[in-house]
């Protein structure tokens, strides 16, 4: 004989307390359900997921302090570079306002040493392209003297503080006699506001 089911679906609110205790039964198999996935699914990741994002967590932070590292060094190394080439600078570039009295009297100091006599002398100053601050000092010199004279006196140029570039050097002989008429071209730097030393 068939029973008739009659599937009272009907369970809020609770009319009795087998409706009760069903609901309660549901309640916490949706709650274990949902624990369960928790479980296999944690929030944040499972852990070997967790283990695998701290060693990947780890390199970067080694990679990330290795470039601050060399960033450190690279900006040491910069502070070195500018601070050695502001003494190069101040050490040979000469000022603008002193550099044609301070370079003259130090090729008369050599060319009276080296016993040569000087003639006319010509400077010019050009500006250097891409610097606001630096220019090339261009100084023709004329003299003459003996061989040796010479030598000497390009020996006193070369050992001199400033920096004297020797671009060029032409020496014909006097006539009926030993001594040699040389021109001298020599460049340096001069520099806006620098000091003088």
């Amino acid at each position: 004989m068939l029973r008739n089911f009659n599937l009272n679906l009907n369970i809020w609110p609770p009319s009795n307390p087998r409706a009760l205790i069903r609901l309660g039964l549901g309640v916490l198999i949706a709650a274990n359900l949902i624990a369960g996935y928790f479980v296999i699914r944690p929030i944040g990741g499972s852990p070997d997921e967790l283990r695998q994002q701290v060693i990947e967590m780890r390199i970067q932070i080694h990679q990330q302090q290795g470039a601050l590292d060399r960033m450190r060094q690279l900006a040491e190394k910069i502070k070195t570079g500018r601070g050695e080439g502001e003494d190069f600078t101040a050490k040979y570039f000469l000022p603008r306002r002193t550099a044609y009295s301070t370079i003259m009297d130090d090729l008369n100091q050599a060319a009276n040493e080296a016993k040569i006599n000087p003639r006319e002398t010509a400077t010019d100053i050009v500006a250097i392209d891409g610097s606001e601050t630096l220019d090339m000092m261009r100084i023709t010199i004329n003299f003459d003297g003996s061989y040796a004279d010479v030598i000497h006196f390009i020996n006193l140029i070369d050992k001199s503080n400033r920096m004297l570039i020797m671009e060029s050097l032409n020496a014909s002989p006097q006539q009926g006699g030993t001594r040699l008429n040389v021109q001298m071209k020599l460049d340096t730097f001069v520099v806006e506001g620098g000091s003088s030393t």
